[in-house]
């Protein structure tokens, strides 16, 4: 038992969970692509900024149309640029610079939780609560190799704050500190601040800060601990401090999410914003913090009152008051924060934005919940700390509760609990056993229950793979030496992100989802609308006919009389046999091909079906018997089948991926046999070349009668437009000196409609 107890002694446990952390996070490294969608865009925008030799405001493969201005915080993307520039001259790429500075935060993260942890409570809580979160896929996902994601970051400067507030906790008790340990707030003062430059959605840090100041004050008020009430009224005046920063390096490093989204809301109501060009942290300092700094306040006057009956009489009177005010003000802005609620907690058909279920919450943090009770264990002998903690527990656990998003920056909060929980139980159940009892306890809790759950979690980490494959790969890299670097590119919007990095080509959605191509997709799109958003190449894939059900719901159509269902090939013996669930489709070759489908119920034939093998498509001669509302694509090269019915059919997703039958409009440039696909739209399209001193603009079906050029410097500001005549050209030379501006919008119009659009940057 004295061998097992030297594991929790800080020279050994730090290392020892150090090396766990890094090791669960570098399992990614033995696959060369990145996890995801948006590091792909985060690395694109770094490799475009090192091109041009500065950080670009304005990145025109992104966005197509019109390109993109950038609207995360610079911090982003500097944090991995300067690992590459640590790192690079021990022959490190910028990609695995990339790749690996995710662990480098993450670990990070989990050390300095361990410290404050320790300074909180003491060894084993700090040990348990730093090794789950080490282990949990929760944190892991978001803080591993080849996953870069920004809420990493505002996790560890939470932790550094949290570090900086221990000490000051730790060294209240010691009379020679009694003044000088308020230094320690500056840590989490200035922790908050520099957050805001590292993610858009930095925020939770402000949140999480002003409720621990919330709720130290009440634990003060609860324990009699008056010497605390200035803890948390300094708490709360450091994230002044904390938001002034982020004001500041807001001016040169770029602003949260919530001046871009919600500044306009905030001109409705008239609320003038000032310098502070953030609405959360004007309602911070405008409204949060003096409310938090008047209850606090409350609550030391009331401390003073000897009868207890009064006191917490006086207590629930004050807080009912202040209810009224905090309602008052909710009212008068009751739009303003409908919108931003609406924002964090609204819905989409977009996993991460979803409710939490238990799947995903067993996911994220397998077995580790089930010990949460037992931290309340803490609450029959609190210390302030205890009541701290509630203000990242609360918080947490309702950010997590509404969705999934969530569950990384909620992983902390779980760790915590479960840790405690974890110690709490064994002493709780030691003090009634005998020593030989108290160890085999010690052994099945704080051994097997560890060990259970770092299994779960590594099996959950080893099972994690890349969605892009060698399939995307060299579609993309096709697309990228085969068209104008102006071109646009229609895909799924989850995949746009891949052909801005891969392609370097503008894509007309990324990042967020589409209904507009969505629609597309289920042929509810014409020809003039492509036309005006400049598309030159839409991309059709087995991974977005996998999608068809998010396709229906971002398009808010009505789902009846859609149905599309993929079956894998499981049986080339005497016919082929393609099933999935309740499905299959039975396929006889000949001159008349045999296709019989049956869905468990029923027996039929399809209307028409189509066979893809090697490089040909072809329309298959079927017998018909029994035929119903069905149609079937066979792949040969992939082994799969499509079951599909006529109004899902006859969508321009199908018609492209699994037909030969597509408009003339349409002409197939590359294919892989049945996984992507890549067509180039007919229209009167406009490629862009340059030289030293001239653009060119070459007219492809020239019918188009003007040519609109807009010029933009790279914070959006438009300082050039000018229509010119171009009937009957096929080429159009303008010098570079008589075009304003760095990045380069054109319209290409057939009188007043416009057949083509598109981006550049002026080289």
């Amino acid at each position: 038992m004295k061998r097992f107890e030297k594991v929790f002694e800080p020279k050994v446990a730090l290392p020892l969970i150090t090396l766990i952390a890094t090791v669960f996070r570098v399992i990614p490294l033995r696959y060369k692509y990145l996890f995801g969608y948006d590091p792909y865009f985060h690395l694109a925008y770094i490799e475009e900024s090192l091109k041009a030799g500065k950080w670009i405001n304005f990145l025109t493969i992104a966005g197509g149309p019109w390109g993109t201005k950038i609207s995360h915080p610079l911090g982003l993307y500097l944090a991995p640029y300067y690992v590459y520039k640590i790192l690079k001259i021990f022959g490190v790429s910028l990609y695995d610079a990339f790749r690996i500075t995710p662990v480098i935060f993450g670990v990070l993260t989990i050390i300095f939780f361990y410290l404050a942890m320790l300074n909180f409570y003491g060894k084993k809580e700090a040990f348990f609560s730093a090794f789950f979160l080490s282990i949990m896929f929760g944190h892991v996902f978001r803080s591993m190799a080849n996953y870069y994601r920004g809420d990493n970051y505002m996790l560890f400067w939470y932790s550094v704050a949290l570090f900086g507030i221990s000490l000051a906790i730790k060294y209240a008790s010691m009379e020679e500190w009694k003044y000088r340990r308020f230094a320690f707030y500056l840590i989490p003062a200035f922790a908050s601040g520099l957050a805001a430059i590292f993610w858009q959605g930095y925020y939770p840090i402000f949140v999480f800060l002003l409720a621990n100041a919330f709720f130290m004050a009440i634990g003060t008020f609860l324990l009699d601990k008056k010497e605390h009430f200035m803890d948390s009224i300094v708490l709360v005046i450091s994230t002044v401090v904390g938001a002034l920063l982020a004001i500041r390096l807001g001016e040169k490093y770029g602003y949260g999410i919530m001046t871009t989204s919600f500044e306009w809301i905030a001109k409705k109501f008239g609320i003038n914003l000032g310098n502070i060009r953030d609405v959360y942290l004007w309602s911070h300092l405008m409204i949060l913090v003096p409310l938090a700094l008047v209850f606090i306040l409350i609550l030391c006057v009331l401390g003073k009152i000897r009868n207890p009956r009064i006191k917490y009489i006086s207590l629930i009177g004050s807080t009912f008051i202040i209810t009224v005010i905090i309602f008052l003000m909710l009212n008068k802005y009751l739009e303003f924060w409908k919108g931003i609620l609406t924002w964090i907690f609204g819905s989409a058909p977009i996993l991460e934005i979803q409710k939490t279920s238990f799947k995903d919450l067993f996911a994220a943090y397998n077995i580790l919940p089930f010990l949460i009770p037992f931290y309340f264990l803490r609450f029959k002998n609190p210390k302030i700390s205890d009541f701290l903690h509630l203000g990242l527990i609360f918080p947490s656990l309702l950010i997590v509760y509404y969705r999934t998003r969530f569950l990384f920056i909620g992983s902390m909060a779980i760790a915590l609990m479960s840790g405690v929980g974890l110690v709490n139980l064994h002493r709780l159940l030691s003090t009634k056993l005998d020593e030989r009892k108290t160890l085999a306890l010690s052994v099945s809790l704080l051994v097997v229950i560890p060990v259970i759950s770092a299994g779960l979690g590594f099996e959950k980490v080893y099972a994690e793979k890349p969605l892009i494959n060698d399939h995307w790969i060299q579609a993309l890299t096709w697309l990228k030496d085969n068209s104008n670097e102006n071109d646009v590119v229609l895909s799924w919007w989850d995949y746009g992100h891949w052909v801005t990095y891969y392609a370097r080509r503008s894509p007309i959605a990324q990042g967020g989802s589409s209904k507009w191509v969505a629609l597309y997709y289920l042929g509810k799109v014409n020809n003039n609308q492509l036309m005006a958003r400049g598309v030159d190449y839409a991309i059709v894939s087995y991974d977005t006919a996998l999608k068809f059900g998010a396709i229906l719901d971002t398009a808010n159509v009505s789902k009846e009389g859609y149905f599309l269902a993929i079956l894998p090939l499981v049986s080339k013996v005497g016919a082929l046999i393609f099933q999935q669930g309740q499905y299959t489709i039975t396929a006889r070759p000949g001159k008349e091909w045999s296709i019989l489908i049956n869905t468990g119920t029923a027996v039929f034939s399809p209307k028409e079906a189509f066979l893809e093998y090697k490089n040909s498509i072809i329309k298959l001669n079927i017998t018909t018997k029994n035929v119903a509302d069905a149609y079937v694509y066979l792949n040969l090269n992939y082994g799969y089948a499509v079951l599909m019915s006529e109004k899902t059919f006859n969508t321009t997703l199908a018609k492209l991926m699994f037909t030969n039958e597509y408009s003339k409009d349409y002409q197939l440039v590359y294919s892989d046999g049945g996984y992507i696909k890549i067509f180039k739209f007919r229209h009167p399209n406009v490629a862009v070349e340059q030289t030293e001193n001239e653009i060119i603009f070459k007219f492809e079906n020239a019918t188009g009668t003007g040519l609109g050029v807009f010029g933009y410097l790279e914070n959006g500001t438009q300082v050039f437009k000018k229509w010119y005549s171009v009937k009957g050209k096929t080429e159009f030379i303008l010098l570079k000196d008589q075009v304003n501006g760095t990045v380069i919008r054109y319209a290409y119009a057939e009188g007043k409609k416009i057949v083509d659009r598109g981006v550049f940057r002026k080289e």
